[in-house]
């Protein structure tokens, strides 16, 4: 094997938490379970999670990833990604007679109930996260007549209500704690009527992840996260790792993508992974970076985690069902 430029060697602070959360996990054995119970095909709306190589490894079990309803034919078996989706979409899927099973994660259907809520109160939501994202997309949806979109901090400064306005606020999970909350601190200079959500909206595996990043930041010249570019919970990851003092930090689908001339007068590097990534592309990185001279991983842990969700109760019926007509 050819390992290119040396490095000087060193040592890996491996960041834990990291990888899967319960949500994710949750949803990835939604499909899996889907598959084994309805076989395939079992169609996905939009990318189940936010990683390539999950997605691919359901594809080749059988898994259709579709952007749209209109591309899932009548009565065939649907699951919602772990995203959400808006009202439109589940009544869309009953138009067309489809199965629908939804895996969207249940802190992201507590901040749907959150929007209704509020705008059954006749509040406007300001909902802070990102124009595009499938969250984003499904809790504006709930009540889009009540809903703005604030992305950055800087966003505050064009956003007017008339005087008296009830208003509250609502997050996407997965973005920067830090930089939620000072688009919070930024609302509430402008509008002090501004209402908290009962408990804030960014994900415990997200705050997790950005607290252990920035532990082995501090101490760590480089900092490689491994997640998609789609995923906004890893792309947060470097932006935190970097604002906590690492010198460089770089996102990878994998091991491919690493480039040698990272490693060149590094001595710590720092390694985590997105809510959305399977362990084994981490373990693959570890690997890499021992060819090179890293062999001691030492891990940091900055939070221990617990959290299972229940399956999508379609499943479980399901399975009872067929377990009762083949007894």
């Amino acid at each position: 094997m050819t390992l290119g430029m040396p490095s000087i060697g060193g040592s890996v602070l491996l960041a834990d938490p990291r990888g899967y959360c319960a949500g994710v996990d949750r949803a990835v054995i939604t499909v899996e379970k889907a598959l084994d119970l309805y076989g395939a095909p079992v169609y996905v709306r939009k990318e189940i999670v936010h990683n390539k190589h999950v997605v691919q490894g359901l594809q080749k079990r059988g898994a259709i990833f579709v952007d749209e309803l209109d591309e899932v034919p009548e009565g065939s078996t649907v699951v919602f990604s772990a995203h959400g989706v808006s009202p439109m979409v589940h009544t869309e899927a009953a138009g067309r007679s489809l199965k629908t099973i939804d895996a969207t994660c249940p802190l992201v259907t507590k901040v749907h109930h959150e929007a209704r809520r509020f705008a059954s109160d006749g509040y406007q939501i300001l909902l802070i996260g990102h124009e595009g994202h499938e969250e984003v997309e499904g809790t504006a949806g709930e009540a889009p007549e009540h809903i703005t979109l604030v992305q950055t901090p800087d966003d505050v400064d064009r956003i007017d209500f008339p005087e008296g306005t009830k208003l509250s606020w609502l997050s996407q999970t997965t973005l920067s704690v830090d930089e939620t909350m000072e688009t919070v601190r930024r609302l509430r200079e402008k509008f002090p009527q501004l209402e908290d959500p009962p408990s804030d909206d960014i994900c415990y595996a997200t705050q997790n992840r950005q607290v252990a990043v920035k532990e082995i930041a501090k101490d760590a010249d480089l900092v490689i996260v491994v997640g998609s570019s789609n995923s906004s919970n890893s792309v947060r990851l470097v932006e935190v790792a970097l604002e906590a003092g690492a010198r460089a930090s770089y996102r990878i689908d994998d091991i491919s993508e690493i480039d040698e001339a990272w490693l060149e007068g590094v001595s710590k590097v720092g390694v985590t992974s997105g809510a959305s990534v399977p362990d084994d592309l981490v373990q693959d990185v570890l690997g890499y970076l021992a060819d090179r001279g890293y062999p001691d991983a030492q891990a940091v842990r900055t939070a221990d985690e617990s959290l299972i969700f229940a399956r999508p109760p379609e499943l479980p019926r399901d399975m009872k069902i067929a377990a009762n007509s083949h007894a």
